[in-house]
């Protein structure tokens, strides 16, 4: 293929992509609650941001989503350097199954779990079991993102180190992690975003206390179209567009 025609695919590509995303930043700006273009205003994100409802729900998804990802990057690291070390194939490829596997089914099961060890324990739904279930979807993202990292470096690092005098957790604290830095930030990003992201789990799985943003926006949807929708998410779209940006200067230096 040639090289214009592959840059105009590439272009088309981008352009499908990310032209909704162009158009629902350019609507939160429009003083029209309809689709009809009729004037620059603020007043859209002057009521998302003044909006309890809105207000309460981002910060429970953010809330959630922070948790879920600081456990799961833990765990899934971890995680991912042990089936690597051990080379347990079998294990590896069943997190397939995970990745696959309807999220209306995952979001069954975890509820049917948490109805059974919370009628005994006389728990209710709420804010933990939304992070106990978002830790289980992003914990497979994790492992796999750092398994591919994992598979393209050379294991005789850790044993020069250790041939140097180091123990196994020196040589993976000082040696293996920072080599993998770069491939825990992705893991991170995904895991959040994903977290952020997710309302047919979340759904089910929430307490009454404990609404996520995906939430409120899916029942305002529901209602009719409402332009504070268009703000707030404009505002998530550039909020996670900054953090890539710092993550990708971050790598750079490291």
């Amino acid at each position: 293929m040639r090289p214009t025609l592959l840059g105009l695919y590439a272009t088309l590509i981008y352009v499908f992509l990310h032209l909704p995303l162009v158009v629902l930043a350019i609507f939160s700006f429009n003083s029209s609650k309809l689709t009809q273009w009729e004037g620059a205003s603020l007043i859209w994100y002057q009521t998302a941001l003044t909006d309890p409802a809105l207000i309460e729900a981002t910060a429970n998804s953010l809330v959630i989503a922070t948790f879920s990802t600081i456990l799961a990057t833990i765990i899934g690291t971890l995680a991912a350097y042990a089936l690597w070390k051990k080379k347990a194939r079998w294990i590896t490829a069943s997190l397939s199954v995970s990745l696959v596997t309807p999220e209306i089914v995952t979001a069954i099961s975890l509820l049917a779990l948490f109805q059974i060890i919370f009628r005994t324990l006389s728990l209710q739904l709420g804010m933990h079991t939304v992070v106990l279930a978002h830790l289980s979807f992003c914990l497979v993202y994790v492992v796999m993102v750092i398994l591919a990292r994992l598979r393209t470096m050379d294991n005789t690092f850790e044993e020069a180190a250790q041939d140097l005098g180091a123990t196994p957790f020196e040589a993976f604290w000082h040696v293996t992690l920072p080599m993998l830095k770069p491939g825990i930030i992705a893991a991170a990003l995904l895991a959040f975003t994903t977290s952020l992201d997710d309302y047919v789990i979340t759904s089910l799985v929430a307490g009454v206390d404990s609404e996520t943003l995906p939430m409120i926006i899916y029942g305002m949807a529901r209602r009719g179209v409402n332009p504070a929708v268009n703000a707030i998410s404009t505002i998530i779209v550039f909020g996670l567009g900054v953090l890539i940006v710092i993550s990708q200067r971050l790598e750079q230096r490291a």
